[in-house]
C-alpha cells in the first residue's frame, strides 16, 4: 500500500513533495500528465474522472495531496480538483487539496482562513471552484493555499529574476505587487504533516514576511532590477494579496521561513 500518492508530481512542489516524503521513510507514488518525474510516476490526466478512479484504486493510497494545476486551463485546475476529490473518497484516503493566493482579488490586502475567495482573474476562479468542489465531495479534505512558491533557484520566479541578471530576458519585476513566498521544502513539509492528519478545513501556508516581486528578485539574485508598477502594466490580478496563516500555525507544528531567511546568503 502506497502511504502518500502525489497527483502532479512532476511539477517544482509535487517533485518536493515526492523528495521529502520519500526522505520520511513514507511509501510514495506521483503521477504526471506531460513530464514524467524521476521516481515512480504513473501518467494521468486528472480531467478523465475514470481514469482518476482507476488509477487511485490500483494504487489504494492512504493519503492524497493533489498538487496539480494548469493556469490556463479550467478543466484541468477545476475539474481535475473535483474529480481527485471524488476518487479520494471512492477509496478512503484522506485529502490535502494545494490552493493558491490567487482566489483572493487583492482588495482586502490581508486574507484569513475563512474568507470566502474573491477571485479576479480566470485561474482565481478555477481555483475557487475547485475549493468548492472539494469542500462539497469531501467534507474531512484540507484546502491549504499558498503564495509564490520558491526554491532550489527552479520556481518561475527565480528564473525570470536571474535571467533579467544576465540580460536574456526584459521586462520589470513589480514594486506594488505584494506576495508572502513560501520554500517549496517548507510548503511541502506543512502537506505532508497535513495528510498525516485528521483535521479538515481551509488552512493557510505562506512565508511570515510580505514582499514585493521587486524585492523578492533583489533578495534572489542579490542585484538592482528593473522596476515597474502592476498597476500601469494593464495585467489582470491581484496586487496585493497577503495570506494571514495565523490560525494555521497555531495548528501545524510546521513552520515555513521567512524570505530573508531561506534567501540569505
Amino acid at each position: 500500500m502506497v502511504d502518500v500518492l502525489v497527483v502532479g508530481g512532476s511539477g517544482l512542489l509535487g517533485r518536493a513533495l515526492v523528495r521529502r516524503a520519500a526522505r520520511s521513510g513514507a511509501r510514495v507514488a506521483a503521477t504526471y500528465h506531460r513530464h514524467a518525474p524521476s521516481r515512480d510516476g504513473r501518467p494521468l490526466d486528472i480531467r478523465r474522472r475514470d481514469d482518476v478512479v482507476a488509477t487511485l484504486r490500483r494504487i489504494r493510497p492512504a493519503a492524497v495531496v493533489n498538487a496539480a494545476f494548469d493556469q490556463g486551463d479550467w478543466a484541468t485546475t477545476a475539474d481535475g480538483a473535483a474529480h481527485v476529490a471524488i476518487a479520494a473518497v471512492d477509496v478512503g484516503a484522506r485529502l490535502v487539496h494545494v490552493s493558491s493566493d490567487a482566489v483572493f482579488s487583492g482588495r482586502s490586502g490581508r486574507y484569513t482562513e475563512r474568507d470566502r475567495p474573491c477571485p479576479g482573474t480566470p485561474y482565481g476562479a478555477a481555483k475557487a471552484a475547485a475549493e468548492t468542489a472539494v469542500a462539497a465531495i469531501d467534507p474531512d479534505a484540507a484546502v491549504a493555499r499558498t503564495s509564490l512558491i520558491i526554491g532550489g533557484g527552479e520556481s518561475a520566479h527565480e528564473t525570470f529574476a536571474h535571467a533579467l541578471v544576465a540580460g536574456t530576458a526584459s521586462g520589470v519585476l513589480f514594486t506594488d505587487d505584494v506576495r508572502c513566498p513560501v520554500h517549496v521544502d517548507d510548503l511541502a513539509d506543512a502537506l505532508l504533516e497535513l495528510a498525516g492528519s485528521a483535521h479538515p478545513g481551509t488552512y493557510h501556508v505562506a512565508g511570515p514576511e510580505a514582499v514585493s516581486r521587486h524585492e523578492l528578485g533583489t533578495l534572489i539574485t542579490g542585484r538592482a532590477l528593473p522596476a515597474g508598477l502592476r498597476v500601469d502594466s494593464g495585467l489582470p490580478g491581484a496586487r496585493d494579496v497577503r495570506l494571514d496563516c495565523a490560525w494555521t500555525r497555531a495548528r501545524l507544528g510546521t513552520r515555513p521561513r521567512g524570505v530573508r531567511e531561506f534567501l540569505s546568503r
